[in-house]
């Protein structure tokens, strides 16, 4: 049995960075990983949606040229098939890419199913199930997530689908339910809308996008509207039957029962984390609600094991695990790595306009008894936003009356999700609004839409 410094479970984008970081501090590292490296975020989620969003987003400028004086000759058409297979050679890219960082890192790699076993042993079941066994001083688990089985509308992988089954579908089906518009279900509701899938999403909450800021919420609605995708608010499905040739939903709303017909349910209501059959009651560590309890260390209540990720209490975030991969890591090795900063974690949703935000929603301003400056700047009045023909959007910075200092970020619009590290690192440094308006900001950019944004919560808005 070979003993290791530190044992990292699970590859993803906080076991990856747990393993590489832990070899640089000089630790004899082991990753565990069951599948592919990389974890959901390369495999299944967030590369390979973006790969298909990106040709998504081609088709559509490609059907729309003419607009910008282009013309061309013949039809504009997409081959789905080929689509699906470019996001997967995309994927596998950056699955060999982290392979290669954990071997130039000296990491070893073990492939199995890991279950903790006691006293710093780990015991790894292969896939021809031959069992060893690794000892590690310290063990990290990152083991993430999986799709959320609705109670009643069981995922059987071909008519009732998860986000994985959407990724490698063969054919573009006629039309489909997308249940849940998180970022998840609104990124594939937008791909399959743009490659001429008919789609309907049903959302249980009052608006589309729930944990944004409401304003974002109602202008998703409104482009969705625009561009013809079908969506119900406040409404809960009640069951599908998948006895037929099509599946029938039937979907409670406000004003009553409705029943859809589709070729395809994608079942898109949030993860689950993956903290089952690991190990977790052979050394006693429990769990709340799925959730491991950890410290700000991100230790558990068992010596030596460590959680991070999507199988703790932290917003299930590709990038928020890392963070936490880096810290978690780093204390052990003795160092005193500064806390993670849940106040100022960036999130991004990339459909047609993009979303991004950062911080306070206005709802969470009033609800906290703050008094607000509330500044927005619209696309229509953004020259470059003009020029590129993406006039939907707008940014809207949320300060505190008292202090000037910027307290949350809500963007709507085209790169918003690369605009939106500016009001993130203001908030992290304590920016005023006063300080992002007499930075001067480069003309003609989408970015200057910040500072005028902050312009506008002072009333000082002079710029087109």
């Amino acid at each position: 049995m070979e003993k290791f410094d530190i044992a990292v479970v699970g590859s993803g984008p906080g076991g990856y960075v747990a393993a590489i970081r832990a070899a640089q501090l000089g630790k004899h590292t082991v990753i565990i990983e069951k599948a592919n490296l990389g974890g959901v975020c390369l495999n299944w989620g967030c590369i390979p949606t973006k790969a298909l969003l990106r040709s998504a987003h081609l088709y559509e400028q490609m059907r729309s040229a003419s607009q910008f004086g282009i013309e061309v000759d013949g039809a504009v058409k997409a081959d789905f098939a080929k689509v699906v297979a470019r996001s997967r050679e995309v994927s596998a890219t950056m699955s060999k890419g982290v392979q290669f960082l954990l071997g130039k890192n000296k990491v070893e790699v073990v492939y199995g199913h890991a279950r903790l076993a006691g006293n710093g042993i780990i015991d790894v079941t292969a896939e021809d199930d031959g069992i060893s066994q690794i000892e590690a001083e310290h063990i990290i688990l990152a083991t993430g997530s999986r799709p959320r089985v609705l109670p009643g509308i069981p995922i059987d992988g071909d008519k009732i689908i998860s986000y994985r089954e959407a990724l490698t579908l063969t054919s573009m089906p006629e039309s489909m339910v997308v249940i849940g518009s998180g970022a998840i279900g609104s990124e594939l509701a937008d791909f399959y809308h743009a490659m001429g899938c008919k789609v309907t999403v049903v959302e249980y909450m009052p608006t589309l996008v729930p944990t944004e800021d409401e304003e974002v919420g109602k202008y998703l609605e409104r482009s969705f509207r625009k561009k013809r995708l079908s969506f119900l608010t406040g409404a809960a499905v009640e069951s599908v039957d998948t006895t037929g040739d099509k599946c029938v939903v039937t979907v409670k709303t406000a004003k009553g029962i409705q029943t859809i017909e589709a070729e395809k349910v994608l079942s898109a209501a949030g993860v689950t984390p993956n903290t089952e059959d690991i190990g977790l009651d052979k050394v006693g560590i429990t769990t709340d609600r799925g959730k491991i309890t950890v410290d700000d260390r991100y230790r558990t209540g068992v010596e030596g094991i460590y959680a991070i990720g999507d199988i703790i209490p932290t917003p299930a975030l590709a990038h928020v695990a890392s963070a936490e991969a880096i810290h978690c890591v780093e204390a052990i090795c003795g160092l005193d790595p500064e806390p993670v900063d849940y106040a100022t974690v960036p999130a991004c949703i990339y459909t047609t306009p993009e979303i991004a935000s950062v911080g306070m929603r206005e709802r969470d301003a009033v609800k906290a008894g703050i008094e607000t400056r509330i500044g927005k700047f619209p696309y229509t009045a953004s020259g470059k936003a003009t020029a590129m023909g993406d006039k939907d959007g707008f940014v809207k910075l949320i300060f505190d009356k008292a202090t000037d200092k910027l307290l949350g970020a809500h963007l709507v619009g085209a790169t918003v999700t690369e605009m939106l590290m500016e009001p993130t690192i203001a908030m992290r440094l304590g920016a005023t609004a006063g300080q992002i308006i007499n930075t001067i900001h480069p003309h003609p950019t989408l970015s200057e839409g910040v500072m005028e944004a902050a312009a506008a919560a002072h009333d000082e808005a002079i710029h087109v």
